[in-house]
């Protein structure tokens, strides 16, 4: 089985750029991180389930010959995942805009505490 480099870097710039995205404070951004790492994943899944081949369908052809379905399901099934958690993400940032009027995830005060905390801080200042 050989993987095609192309492929296989486009794969690794779609993880990182929504690794990058993924890590940003916008609900947004977050959400197109998620759409990004998800299609990554899905071609990742459809590399490593071989090349072409013909129908999985049994009688038409030898085994051998056949494409993997398995990989095939797979990826629809993650498909739907990531347009479920796009569609939640979604929901999630329409309510906390019209709560706050912005797009941007707020530092949790506990977080800062600790983390003043720990670099040796009155966290009560």
């Amino acid at each position: 089985m050989t993987a095609n480099l192309t492929l296989l870097i486009v794969i690794g710039i779609l993880v990182a750029c929504g690794v990058y995205l993924l890590l940003e404070r916008a609900v947004s951004k977050m959400l197109l991180g998620l759409i990004l790492f998800g299609n990554a994943v899905n071609l990742l899944i459809l590399t490593a389930g071989g090349g072409n081949g013909k129908p999985p369908i049994r009688g038409t052809a030898e085994t051998e010959e056949m494409a993997d379905p398995l990989a095939q399901a797979m990826v629809l099934t993650a498909i739907v995942i990531t347009m479920g958690i796009a569609a939640f993400v979604l929901a999630l940032a329409y309510r906390a805009y019209m709560l706050t009027t912005s797009d941007d995830v707020a530092n949790d005060q506990e977080d800062e505490d600790v983390a003043r905390r720990r670099a040796g801080e009155d966290p009560e200042t």
